[in-house]
């Protein structure tokens, strides 16, 4: 298999990213990545994904579910290898995490 361009790599990331605003926890109307429930996003050299994330809670009712669509989304990504969702609980997630714009949309004090 050949390596991967630094190129590569990002196109690559910048696909995930967008596959990722694609994901949302069903209660709260924002995407995961705004929400700030991706930790970690690697890509490799032969383009496999490694991600790390965490949920507002760990009580989260889509704790079995998101972490499996966020894989299956992100396998789907044409030139992917293999991907790997670690669900991580360290550090707690808190509404400090999210962008701005998530902030704001769900009127959360900046």
């Amino acid at each position: 298999m050949s390596s991967t361009t630094p190129i590569d790599k990002t196109l690559l990331e910048q696909k995930v990213l967008d596959v990722l605003a694609t994901c949302y926890d069903p209660e709260i109307p924002v995407n995961i990545y705004e929400l700030g429930l991706i930790y970690k996003i690697d890509v490799d050299d032969n383009k496999n994904v490694g991600i790390e994330m965490t949920l507002t809670s760990p009580m989260c009712p889509v704790a079995g579910s998101l972490p499996g669509e966020v894989q299956s989304k992100i396998q789907a990504i044409e030139g992917i290898g293999e991907v790997k969702v670690d669900l991580v609980w360290e550090p707690p997630w808190g509404p400090d995490r999210m962008s701005e714009a998530a902030k704001l949309q769900l009127n959360v004090p900046l």
